[in-house]
């Protein structure tokens, strides 16, 4: 009737460790499967800026955003098993210079979504940078910020309400496709549609960034907005030299200049269909180099045209120069030196990452040529 002591002992020890095995598998699973983690993310850039228009008129001030728009963002992943993941982004800019919000309207005016991905490609919704703004760094030295002409045209940025595709690079390509849904109660037709191919082969990219978005039916002019924008590179070791083509017409005037505004919100929205300027075309060129003269410092050099096919006389020429000196990973400096020479009839404006906030204006920019000098430092967290 009695049980032997020593298998008794034995027998309760490996049901004791087997229950703490099996409970150590299934705690290691599951946190391998919920496996996840979130950064907190940013920038801060802050330049002294000096423009100087052929009027005589001048300004100076302290601004934010050359190339790298002052930011706080949340981002993060979790692994869903699979091969399967999805990710969030939140993204919000902010003016180091004042300490406000960049736009004081929105949370999160840079980027807010949540996608699901694997090796099927990627899935987001949400506001997001556009196809055309994500190929920045392929454009020229200064990933298309302070000093290129490509960026003096303008470029569209993000878009609400997106529905994008990234699909996984194959031999070399990748494929990208956005649907940013107009919910502002006109028609389904005033969506805005996106589309990107890039091909990356050891040191040659070549790929395209365009945008289509089309007016109301019933509107006075129906004449979609589009931007398309061809680019190449090519990367000889020391430094990279890049070739740039824009063909949009999401450019008309505001009271700041006669092209210093959009058709198609660079930021958000949708065309109205109510101005004559969309049957106006411009093509932008543009050619660059850079040199990395140590490993801290590297200089580069541009010039670009922008060509109104109107022909009438409201394109314009310029280039830049410039320096960056990396302190760290995290942190660079940097100087840049651009002119800008506006036909007769033109009036585009310097620009960089973040608006210039105190910029030329009126008749200090039509027709007139503006030259900037500036200096900064940008600090990644």
């Amino acid at each position: 009737m009695f049980l032997n002591p020593s298998k008794s002992m034995r027998n309760t020890t490996n049901v004791w460790l087997q229950g703490l095995l099996g409970g150590a598998v299934a705690v290691s699973g599951a946190a391998a499967f919920a496996q996840s983690s979130v950064t907190v993310y940013g920038s801060v850039d802050q330049y002294v800026s000096h423009l100087r228009s052929s009027s005589g008129r001048s300004v100076t001030a302290l601004e934010d955003g050359a190339i790298l728009r002052s930011r706080l963002g949340f981002r993060g992943q979790e692994d869903l098993g699979g091969g399967l993941y999805t990710k969030f982004q939140l993204e919000m800019g902010i003016n180091a210079d004042n300490g406000t919000q960049a736009d004081s309207t929105r949370g999160f005016d840079r980027q807010s979504w949540v996608g699901l991905g694997g090796g099927w490609g990627e899935v987001r919704l949400g506001r997001q940078n556009d196809v055309i703004f994500g190929r920045g760094d392929y454009i020229d030295f200064t990933s298309r910020t302070l000093g290129s002409m490509v960026n003096n045209f303008g470029v569209p940025s993000r878009f609400d309400n997106d529905i994008a595709y990234i699909s996984p690079r194959i031999a070399g390509l990748l494929f990208e496709a956005h649907y940013a849904m107009a919910e502002t109660g006109g028609p389904a037709r005033q969506a805005i549609y996106q589309a990107g191919l890039d091909y990356a082969n050891g040191p040659y990219r070549v790929g395209y960034a365009g945008l289509y978005a089309r007016a109301p039916q019933d509107a006075a002019f129906t004449a979609p907005v589009r931007y398309d924008n061809l680019y190449a590179n090519y990367d000889y070791g020391k430094g990279k030299v890049y070739l740039a083509f824009v063909r949009s017409n999401n450019s008309t005037a505001s009271s700041a200049g006669r092209n210093a505004g959009t058709i198609l919100g660079n930021v958000g929205g949708v065309v109205a269909g109510s101005n004559a300027d969309v049957d106006r075309y411009f093509h932008v060129w543009q050619l660059a180099a850079d040199y990395r003269v140590l490993p801290q410092l590297r200089v580069g050099a541009l010039w670009g045209r922008i060509s109104d096919r109107s022909n009438q006389g409201g394109g314009a020429s310029g280039g830049a120069i410039a320096a960056y000196y990396d302190l760290s990973k995290r942190t660079t400096l940097y100087a840049v030196a651009e002119r800008l020479n506006n036909d007769s009839n033109a009036g585009f404006r310097l620009a960089a990452s973040g608006g210039i906030k105190s910029n030329l204006a009126g008749d200090d920019v039509n027709g007139r040529s503006i030259t900037g000098m500036q200096v900064g430092m940008v600090h990644r967290f």
